[in-house]
């Protein structure tokens, strides 16, 4: 449910108290959709570019590499312990922009809202969707509305486009893993999908589960100056498919076999409890506040260290190895020493988780 929210606390709350939720005129590019931008999203997420209101945004060009991206967000609920889809428009896109090693620094958004939305509802989404851009120190420039007929639109969908600046001789990619290299991931497994799908379908543990949506452009800052240069090959952050889908596409891109240790994986009992109640595999369930790292072999305890420095990396562990065997192919040793092949899903073993 929605955070309460007081609309006469809005600027110039009148026109927007005078519709308490969405109508089709608010997607019309008329006077209603003018008021929804004007006494709403600007004044929210602020900054001279986006209240200049233009068709585009007039950035200055900054130096070193641009890294773009584009992420959407269909997440259900819309509000969940840990976060709601206000706080995942703003992380995913920064976290993606984060692996390629990019410092962030402006997103775009663009809001399907559904006819008869609560405007308190879409007022809370933007709150926190403002406060996690200030907290990443990113700047939303840009973006757009639009409504879609009383059921068609879940309520809300956003869209994100962010751009980064990369330093000069940083190199990062899926393509980059080699023999040797350590795994590390940054916290504990599947607490993202597990705390979305507690509330949706009514499970209660004794301990709350909990999203750990979260920015990541400073773990990955803290882990690089760390290291030597070139130490870090690669950085992905876990989501949709979790650990097991990223580390499968990194092992068919650069052709390395990845073996993970089951015993070594970070997985909370709540998260644990969850998963064997529903009949899945954490390593399957997506993450929204975690990066895994293919570094050198020799860098490895030196980034395992820095991670845990950082308060959003204190119980990272190492969790694998690359090597030159099964090519392609991701494997798990068990807890009985035995080895099993992780095989790729055919889809995603929880929708809508983002």
């Amino acid at each position: 449910m929605a955070e309460p929210l007081d609309i006469t606390g809005w600027s110039c709350p009148l026109p927007l108290a005078d519709y308490p939720a969405i109508v089709l005129g608010h997607g019309g590019g008329g006077k209603l959709s003018s008021e929804l931008v004007e006494h709403l999203f600007v004044p929210a997420f602020g900054g001279s570019e986006l209240a200049r209101l233009g068709d585009a945004a007039l950035l200055p060009p900054p130096g070193g590499r641009l890294a773009f991206s584009t992420d959407s967000f269909v997440v259900h609920p819309l509000f969940f312990p840990g976060g709601s889809i206000g706080e995942l428009a703003v992380h995913g896109t920064v976290n993606d922009l984060a692996m390629m090693g990019a410092r962030p620094l402006y997103l775009s958004a663009a809001f399907i809202l559904e006819e008869g939305l609560p405007m308190a509802t879409l007022g809370a989404i933007v709150a926190r969707m403002a406060a996690a851009a200030r907290a990443a120190g990113v700047s939303i420039v840009a973006g757009d509305t639009k409504v879609v007929d009383h059921g068609h639109g879940h309520g809300c969908y956003i869209t994100t486009a962010g751009v980064g600046v990369v330093p000069a001789g940083l190199e990062l990619g899926p393509e980059r893993a080699r023999p040797g290299d350590a795994v590390l991931v940054s916290g504990t497994l599947g607490d993202h999908g597990m705390a979305v799908m507690s509330v949706r379908e009514g499970l209660a543990f004794e301990a709350e589960l909990a999203s750990d949506c979260a920015a990541l452009h400073t773990l990955v800052e803290a882990l690089l100056a760390a290291l030597p240069t070139g130490s870090v090959h690669t950085l992905r952050d876990p989501t949709r498919g979790g650990l097991a889908a990223v580390l499968g596409e990194i092992a068919k891109s650069s052709r390395v076999g990845i073996e993970l240790e089951e015993r070594a994986l970070p997985v909370r009992p709540e998260v644990h409890s969850a998963c064997e109640l529903l009949g899945m595999d954490p390593i399957f369930v997506a993450n929204e506040g975690k990066l895994v790292a293919l570094v050198a072999a020799e860098a490895a305890e030196a980034a395992l260290s820095a991670l845990r420095a950082h308060p959003l990396g204190r119980e990272a562990a190492i969790v694998g190895r690359a090597g030159a065997e099964h090519p392609g192919v991701l494997v798990a040793r068990t807890a009985l020493g035995a080895r099993r092949v992780v095989p790729e899903q055919l889809g995603e073993q929880l929708p809508r988780i983002c």
